[in-house]
């Protein structure tokens, strides 16, 4: 990722639903080194946020419906939300939450686009969302798999102005000149019951030892780590609750 701070329409944060906070919060804790703190307040309902050193990398929520899945939710800053969600219901999305006010840090929406994959939207107020980024345990490029790629593209373009970088195998997502992430079209070697998603993936320095921390803690490797020719060395993998997410090694470049 070449942004090294949230940006309006750039990806500010990453967040787990999951069913069991207390294992997610070691899981993640060891594979990352992620100090967890939770908001004490019943309203906050268990929310946490997983830091550092002294700033904020990523999100720990529990379920709020028995449907919803564990998974990780990636982020995306607006500057006013009810603005944004016009902008999202004109392009094809859908709202299934929101805006909601967060007291005192800001508004998030929920948003499906037209491909079926999920994502949210924040407004900060005094939490504009990651406070490290492309550091290792961090956040550091996002990811859309899709069956309808041309779809996504005019979707995402036309609601955040992005760029998109041309690419038969790989094209890239950015704003202000800075890519941030990349678009895969999902094709018959996934599922058909896996939805359109967004994955996060978060950097380390080294991803086969990220993969085996990932076993050791009870989850699973999904891709094995490999280097592709034009990017850094990743992995793709699952924690014990089945949320998936992706690895890469920081330093090196896309």
């Amino acid at each position: 990722m070449k942004l090294h701070e949230p940006v309006t329409g750039g990806p500010c944060w990453a967040e787990l639903g999951t069913d069991d906070l207390a294992a997610a919060e070691r899981f993640y804790g060891e594979l990352f080194g992620w100090r967890p703190e939770t908001d004490p307040r019943r309203r906050a309902s268990g929310h946490t946020v997983n830091r550092l050193g002294g700033a904020a990398v990523a999100g720990l929520t529990p379920l709020s419906r028995p449907e919803q899945p564990v998974a990780w939710d990636v982020v995306f800053a607006v500057r006013d939300a009810d603005t944004a969600v016009r902008q999202v219901t004109a392009a094809g999305g859908t709202v299934p939450e929101g805006p909601v006010d967060v007291p005192g840090h800001g508004r998030y929406v929920v948003v499906v686009d037209p491909t079926g994959a999920l994502f949210q939207l924040w407004q900060p107020g005094s939490f504009t969302g990651a406070g490290l980024l492309n550091a290792h345990g961090s956040l550091g490029w996002v990811e859309l798999l899709t069956r309808e790629p041309d779809r996504a593209a005019d979707f995402y373009t036309t609601v955040f102005g992005w760029s998109v970088t041309a690419s038969a195998y790989y094209p890239q997502w950015g704003i202000g000149g800075a890519d941030f992430g990349g678009m895969v079209t999902m094709d018959e070697k996934f599922p058909h019951e896996v939805p359109a998603h967004w994955l996060p993936y978060f950097a380390v320095t080294d991803v086969d030892v990220a993969a085996a921390g990932t076993t050791d803690g009870g989850g699973t490797v999904l891709m094995e780590p490999v280097s592709p020719p034009e990017g850094p060395r990743i992995a793709v993998v699952r924690d014990p609750r089945g949320a998936m997410f992706g690895v890469y090694r920081v330093g090196d470049e896309r």
